[in-house]
């Protein structure tokens, strides 16, 4: 008898409806072109560039100013911040993009395939 009501156990734990598995994380979809236009970018934050655009190239700096680089597969953007005159955090506050030869590109399209990368 204990081996057919072992076995009517298994049997009905067998057939109870199984847990749906844990939802996967979904990765956020990257930011379009017009999330990063050029314009945007002055007035950020060192902290908020890197956010943006991940870890910089370049970073180069000289008294109050600082110079972050960030490569693109066909681009690099120059992105210089400056403490407001009141003081506080340095922010950008000139954005140039230029290619592999040294010509200058479009900072916006520039932008844009750096967070694609």
């Amino acid at each position: 008898m204990r081996i057919l009501v072992s076995v009517a156990i298994l049997f009905v734990a067998a057939c109870a409806p199984r847990p749906a598995p844990a939802p996967t994380p979904v990765a956020p979809t990257p930011a379009g072109p017009a999330q990063h236009d050029h314009r945007t970018v002055n007035g950020m934050t060192a902290g908020e560039l890197i956010q943006h655009f991940g870890k910089p190239r370049l970073q180069i700096v000289e008294g109050d100013g600082t110079k972050l680089q960030f490569a693109g597969p066909n681009c690099l953007l120059d992105v210089y911040l400056y403490p407001p005159t009141g003081g506080g955090a340095a922010r950008a506050t000139l954005i140039e993009a230029r290619n592999a030869q040294g010509n200058e590109v479009s900072a916006q399209g520039c932008a844009a395939a750096i967070e694609k990368r």
